[in-house]
């Protein structure tokens, strides 16, 4: 067992020596996705599932890769029933038509992050035995890692933000615990990451800004994760693809950072800015490779009871169907607090992340105030709500936020310091208001 400093910060007895790193394949660029077909012919796939959401079928992306399977001799099928922000509920119907009209030989979605978490779940399911619930970490679910082996997954975002394209994580609401919880193996990293700018130019504003402020919180918390030399040393069999912080990621972070420092306020203020566009798809991959394997803290941990408890908060250019509190805007909201909050565990990590993120920023007074300053300054020009109150959240509702924050001990292992309740509820407090 390892030890915590006074100052909440870990210490190993026996230090780790070895992280690790994986990523998907990526094929990336304007056009990119019109060469789906030939990369699948490549596995000897001959049947193939497509999953989407609605809107996305509506703009005609996913015909159009399974169009261009027909020359290889694939046929493919479309699911369109990909539920935003995806629940226990929804991944268990996708699961049952992908059990139902399979086998397949390969898996391909064409989306947001919600159609990516929705195709890992399906790939993994029509492929082992159980239920969802077996999957899904613990203390929500059993945990279970898969026993057999996954099919090809190609992954096509088309939405700049969530990085689930490079990752082994799939996120999903829990409905009776009104909680996010994910499910989280090596097996479930897509095999072919193909990110085609072309396909994103559409995508409006406030998912935009949604989706890009999931990627600053992608390379800020992994840029400041927790050391992986501040683990104990574990065996070979124990390794997990969340290790901490390490050289290879940071690189990845800190130049998704220096990406949106130069276009996320373009991309949100002007959709068809292609460089933008291309600028944000770059940096949402990057950030992905590096969080994907460093992992990520408090703002992801509080952000599965912000989203998976609300109220009626509907958020802009977003289905209004039912309330919901879309993943990266959730992440983003207690994102400058807790920064805050981790400052003293690596002063010199959070004052680069700024100046990455605002190179023309002034310092103030107080350096641990100069992170949490540039979040917020940036949240406030795309049109952030100004904190957890404006999404529908008071003081009584903070006791079960951090009850559901505690529940993602996966993600608070992963803070550069020990989190306890008092810390995640002075956090949420100090959210309630960003400026």
């Amino acid at each position: 067992m390892g030890s915590i400093t006074d100052g909440g910060q870990h210490v190993a007895h026996n230090p780790e020596s070895v992280f690790t790193y994986g990523a998907p394949r990526l094929k990336f660029g304007s056009g990119a996705a019109d060469e789906i077909g030939y990369d699948l012919s490549l596995t000897g796939a001959k049947r193939v599932l497509i999953v989407t959401d609605a809107g996305v079928a509506a703009s005609g992306s996913p015909q159009r890769v399974a169009e261009r399977m027909k020359e290889f001799g694939i046929e493919a099928v479309i699911y369109h029933q990909v539920h935003i922000e995806p629940t226990d509920a929804s991944l268990e119907e996708a699961v049952a038509y992908g059990r139902d009209l399979g086998p397949w030989d390969a898996f391909v979605a064409v989306g947001g992050g919600s159609s990516i978490d929705t195709a890992k779940a399906i790939n993994l399911l029509t492929t082992n035995p159980g239920t969802l619930l077996d999957y899904v970490n613990v203390p929500v679910g059993q945990g279970k890692a898969p026993t057999q082996p996954l099919m090809p997954l190609v992954a096509v975002p088309t939405t700049t933000g969530t990085g689930s394209e490079s990752t082994t994580v799939c996120v999903l609401d829990v409905l009776d615990l009104k909680v996010k919880a994910g499910i989280s193996h090596a097996l479930l990293r897509p095999t072919l990451a193909v990110v085609d700018p072309s396909l994103m130019v559409s995508q409006p504003a406030g998912v935009t800004a949604c989706a890009g402020m999931d990627i600053l919180c992608h390379a800020l918390e992994s840029y400041t994760a927790r050391p992986y030399t501040t683990y104990e040393r574990k065996a070979a069999d124990q390794r997990v693809p969340y290790c901490g912080s390490n050289p290879i990621a940071d690189m990845w972070a800190e130049k998704a950072l220096s990406l949106m420092a130069t276009s996320f306020r373009r991309a949100v203020r002007d959709g068809g800015d292609v460089q933008a566009r291309e600028s944000m798809a770059l940096a949402a991959t990057f950030a992905g490779m590096g969080f994907g394997n460093a992992g990520v803290h408090i703002p992801h941990a509080n952000a599965y009871p912000i989203a998976g408890r609300v109220k009626d908060f509907r958020p802009k250019d977003y289905p209004n169907d039912e309330p919901m509190i879309p993943h990266g805007m959730s992440a983003a909201l207690t994102a400058p607090e807790a920064f805050r909050f981790t400052f003293d565990a690596a002063p010199d990590r959070h004052l680069r992340a700024a100046t990455l993120l605002a190179p023309d920023a002034e310092p103030p007074a107080d350096p641990a105030a100069f992170l949490p300053t540039v979040l917020a300054d940036l949240m406030h020009d795309i049109g952030m709500p100004n904190g957890i109150a404006e999404v529908g959240y008071h003081a009584g509702d903070i006791d079960d936020l951090v009850g559901g924050a505690l529940k993602q001990q996966r993600l608070l292992a992963i803070a550069p310091k020990a989190v306890t309740a008092e810390d995640l509820a002075a956090i949420f407090s100090s959210s309630m208001n960003l400026w």
